[in-house]
This record gives C-alpha cells, structure tokens and sequence, in this order.
C-alpha cells in the first residue's frame, strides 16, 4: 500500500504532494525509478518532481505553483506507475546479475 502526504509550503507557498510506494524487493523499486525517471514534465515551470529509492521504497516529491498542475502531473505518473508495475507483475521477479 502506498502512503501519500500533501500540503502547502508556507515557505514557498507551493503546493507539495509525496507519494512513498513499497515493493517487494529493492531491485524492483529500482526498475520502477529508472523506468520512471525519464519522464519530464511536459512544462517547463511551475512544477518539479523527485524521484528517490531507499531500500525497496520508491519515493516521489512533487511542488508546484497551481493545483491543476499538480493533479496533471500526478495522475500521469500514476499512470506510468500502475504500467510498470503491470509489467514487473507479469514478467515476474527481476533476475539477479
């Protein structure tokens, strides 16, 4: 299961979303980030995303300036997540190299 967080940075005053997703080893949650990293935001600005895995977790930090962005981006990712994830179920565990 996934765990999510949002809330406005004071600070900035940007929105900020975080969305932490468990996988069953570390090799995946790796696969996961190098498929995924490669996709840019369409926009230029007003909004940044960071993807990170610690141990078998893929971590992902988004900040932007407008809500519809925000909500843009993360149902894209969404998207290309349950994809991947799609088909590392159906190719099953990764092999170790």
């Amino acid at each position: 299961m996934a765990a999510t967080d949002g809330e406005r940075n004071h600070d900035t005053g940007k929105l900020e979303f975080s969305l932490d997703v468990p996988f069953p080893s570390s090799r995946e949650a790796a696969i996961a980030l190098n498929s995924l990293s490669p996709d840019r935001e369409p926009r230029k600005g007003g909004i940044s995303k960071q993807l990170t895995v610690t141990d078998s977790t893929l971590s992902v930090r988004w900040s932007a300036d407008e809500a519809r962005i925000l909500r843009v981006s993360v149902n894209s990712f969404m998207d290309h997540l349950t994809l991947v994830m799609e088909t590392m179920e159906m190719f099953g565990p990764p092999v170790t190299q």
